[in-house]
Parts: structure tokens; sequence; C-alpha cells
């Protein structure tokens, strides 16, 4: 699958790992990702900015020791100039609030401003800004990818929310405290729902070589499939029941919208063409031919 920036061959070994889905360097479903628990170069010289802005220290400073020595502070990363003119030229995109880039952006970045980037040091950029969490953020929300314009023009491809949703959810659990893959298995679900895809043809879509990513997979799928079953079991008991659907949710003790919500699933699923019957094989040669 061809994205905005050049191939990935052409991406600057200074770069973190490809993150699903981005704009500057998009593989398939099950694409490496950067390492477990450590921020992209982009969470590091954004959080560094901000703090400048809100006159903090330097990022990362540490505490005293027991001894009283100080542990010599890491040097931030220096925001690279194009990225900084990315964020002055397009607020919308690259400023406070990071929408999903689309494919080919790096292409029309270059054709609007032929004299302004530098081929390498755009490329770079464009891979700090889509390795960052808050842009994987954007895409694990599934919205639209966007042109220089900020106007949407093209879906996200489940397969990209899906590998941002586990990419987010390593960061955040690489940093301690509560478990959160019950969190992700939910969220997974809501994006299988949103694909508009049947169970199986997400998986097909989005499985991997990775045994980890792929039973939480399995778990989501099997929960789906729970929540599908019950959807039914209550939309056979409503159309027996003769009841309106704030009767039939009183009845069960449910919040009228949520019971709504789920008879309209469940009627969606009903009313959904049936996949078509895979071709039958083919007749064995006849031996006495």
């Amino acid at each position: 699958m061809t994205d905005s920036a050049p191939a990935p061959d052409q991406t600057p070994a200074t770069a973190t790992a490809a993150a699903p889905g981005t704009a500057a360097n998009e593989g398939p479903a099950n694409a490496p990702a950067s390492a477990e628990g450590s921020p992209p170069p982009a969470e590091a010289t954004r959080d560094h900015a901000r703090g400048r802005r809100k006159g903090a220290g330097p990022a990362g400073a540490a505490a005293p020791q027991a001894d009283g020595q100080a542990k010599t502070p890491r040097a931030p990363r220096a925001i690279p100039p194009a990225l900084e003119k990315l964020a002055e030229l397009y607020p919308q995109l690259f400023g406070a609030v990071f929408l999903p880039l689309k494919r080919g952006i790096f292409q029309d970045l270059l054709a609007a401003h032929p004299d302004l980037f530098e081929r390498e040091a755009l490329k770079l950029a464009l891979g700090i800004h889509t390795r960052s969490t808050r842009y994987l953020h954007s895409v694990a929300e599934g919205r639209q990818r966007h042109d220089l314009q900020s106007q949407p023009v093209e879906a996200m491809a489940p397969e990209h929310v899906h590998q941002a949703l586990l990419e987010v959810h390593r960061r955040r659990q690489g940093r301690g405290g509560e478990d959160l893959r019950p969190k992700l298995i939910g969220r997974i679900v809501r994006a299988i729902e949103a694909s508009g895809l049947t169970r199986e043809e997400y998986a097909e879509r989005v499985h991997s070589r990775d045994e980890a990513a792929n039973a939480v997979l399995a778990e989501a799928l099997a929960e789906l499939a729970a929540l599908q079953a019950r959807e039914e079991a209550l939309l056979r008991a409503y159309e027996a029941s003769g009841k309106t659907v704030a009767e039939f949710a009183d009845m069960y003790g449910m919040d009228p919208r949520s019971a709504e919500r789920s008879l309209h699933n469940a009627r969606q699923r009903a009313a959904a063409p049936a996949p078509a019957p895979a071709p039958a094989p083919a007749p064995a040669p006849d031996a006495a031919a």
C-alpha cells in the first residue's frame, strides 16, 4: 500500500519504525511499530516546546537524589525546523489538534511549496509527526484523512485504525499502572462495529504475525459475537412482546436509548445480504479418463 511519503526504503534511518496508518510511511496492517514504552521523537519535542511556552523548566529534568546529587537532565530533542514550519503553515493539521493526513500528502506539500521544503527534511518531519502518540490517537478514533485544506477526503482503513489502537495501548501500558487490556478490547469491539465489516472480514483484514496481537483480536471478536447474540435475542423478545421500545426497555430495566441501539444493530445485521457462498470445488478428474 502506498501513502503520502516515499516508500519505506527511503525513510531516514533516524526515524522510528512506521506507525500504523501514518501518512509518512504507511505499511500493511502488521507493520512494525516503535519501541514499546518509549514515546516517539515528536512527543519529546512537542512536550518540550509546550513546556517552554508555559515557562516550565527543561523537559525531563530529574529530581535531586537522596545524596543531594542531581542527575544530569537529558537534553531535549530539538523540533525539526520543517515540522515547525508545517505547524505554522497548517495549524489545523499540525497545530493544537492533529488530523489524519491523506495519502499523498508528502507530494502535495512538495508541489505546494517547491522552494520551501528540502525533500529529506520534509520526509523526516512527517515521519516524526505521524509516529507521535497524539497523531495515533486521531487515527485510532477512526477519523477521516484530510488534505492540506483540512477537508476530509478519505475514510481511514480499518486495519490502520486497529494497528493504531494496539500501538497507543502498548505505549500507555508500558508506563505501568492499571491493566488497560479490557479497555483495549472494548475499543476494538467498537472499531469492528464502526468498520461495517463482518467479524470474519475484519479478522482477515487485521490478522498479523504478532501472536499477542492476534490473541487480543480473538478476545475482541469473541466479545463482539456474544454481544451480537444478546442483541439478536433481544430483538426476538421485542418483536414477540408487542410493546413499544420504551415499554419493552422498562420491562427489562434497560435504558430506552440503549435498547433502541441494540435493536437497530440487530435489525441491520438481519437485513444485510448473506455473503456469497464459496465456489464449489472442482470435481476430481475421472480416473478412467
